[in-house]
């Protein structure tokens, strides 16, 4: 028989649109209790498990025994279950009592909520295990194809079990998500300051002007911003950290750039770059790009910060501990600097 979970009665104190008659004759039940609309879950919740006992057992001291509790306290309880529905849901044949029809109908949803109620509690405890748990993790999509998955290769080398899940996006949708409780972490740029988040800078990574091979600036290896600004430009779009970034280079250079083209994803800006549609400030490719020439900047200093952030104040289960903690050791060596 599965254990149903002991759940000691509580008192409740309801406002209603009318006043119920209690079934029994249970001298210390009020003779009115009164429901708040909508309250039905916080009212009735306590008393589920041990209608649920009483039903499988059709024996209140059985059904007391296994929930641990005293049989007057829990034959009370479910006269209380009773008063507050309204409706009986046992007929008593003395020691014994036997569902009534509107019992049995109860009975067969209320063990549909409690066994959801299972296996949510399973699933949390399932994700907060430190050897099998799970961390939500955020990141953006330049750290996809070779910094995120070294990561997690090198994490797991120690905790082989812990599963991920994975997002990735720019780092305004990722703080959102952080916020809304959807990711335990993230990875981003630039390292946010906000008063409701905890960030820390992990490392910097160098951006380059990417330049198409047959123009004229492609016979160059460094170059200062300023030269570019005549140039159009090919960026991500606003709301991007690698757009504010550009954004604030540019403004610093002296100028502000002509857009192209706004764009998500880095390596397609590359691609534009490399069909002559502009220029662009990008990190470096995972893999090098045929059709373009990667410039130094060498003014003003191009370079993003990258950083891990999180929810300040919120509790970490032991599996997120552990992923913060690797992360926080890898400052200074989180890329592959190239």
């Amino acid at each position: 028989m599965h254990r149903m979970p002991i759940i000691d009665p509580v008192s409740h104190q309801y406002r209603s649109r009318a006043p119920l008659s209690p079934p029994g004759n249970e001298k210390d039940i009020p003779a009115t209790i009164d429901v708040e609309e909508d309250s039905w879950a916080t009212a009735l919740t306590p008393r589920l498990a041990q209608f649920v006992a009483v039903a499988r057992h059709e024996h209140v001291t059985r059904a007391a025994q296994q929930l641990g509790m005293p049989q007057s306290t829990l034959s009370r309880s479910v006269a209380r279950l009773e008063h507050d529905l309204g409706v009986a849901l046992f007929a008593r044949h003395g020691r014994t009592v036997s569902l009534t029809a509107a019992g049995r109908a109860f009975l067969a949803s209320v063990e549909r909520a409690l066994s959801e109620v299972e296996r949510a509690a399973e699933a949390v405890r399932a994700d907060a295990d430190p050897a099998t748990g799970k961390v939500a993790f955020g990141f953006l999509h330049t750290m996809g194809s070779e910094t995120v998955p070294e990561l997690i290769r090198a994490f797991r080398a120690d905790h082989p079990r812990v599963r991920f899940q994975l997002v990735q996006n720019y780092g305004e949708a990722m703080i959102e998500r952080l916020r809304d409780g959807d990711l335990d972490l993230c990875l981003t740029s630039p390292v946010p300051d906000e008063p409701d988040l905890v960030a820390r800078r992990l490392d910097e990574q160098k951006l380059r002007l990417v330049v198409p091979d047959d123009h004229p600036l492609a016979v160059r290896k460094r170059i200062r911003l300023a030269e570019a600004a005549s140039e159009l430009f090919v960026t991500l779009e606003p709301g991007y950290g690698l757009r504010r970034i550009t954004d604030a280079l540019c403004a610093e250079a002296g100028f502000t750039p002509k857009v192209a083209f706004e764009g998500e994803d880095p390596e397609t800006l590359r691609g534009l770059v490399a069909a002559g549609l502009g220029v662009a400030l990008l990190p470096p490719p995972a893999v090098p790009r045929p059709g373009v020439v990667e410039l130094t900047v060498t003014a003003p200093r191009a370079v993003r910060e990258i950083g891990v952030a999180w929810l300040d104040g919120h509790p970490d289960t032991p599996p997120v501990a552990a992923f913060k903690r690797f992360l926080l050791s890898r400052r200074g060596q989180l890329l592959l600097h190239r």
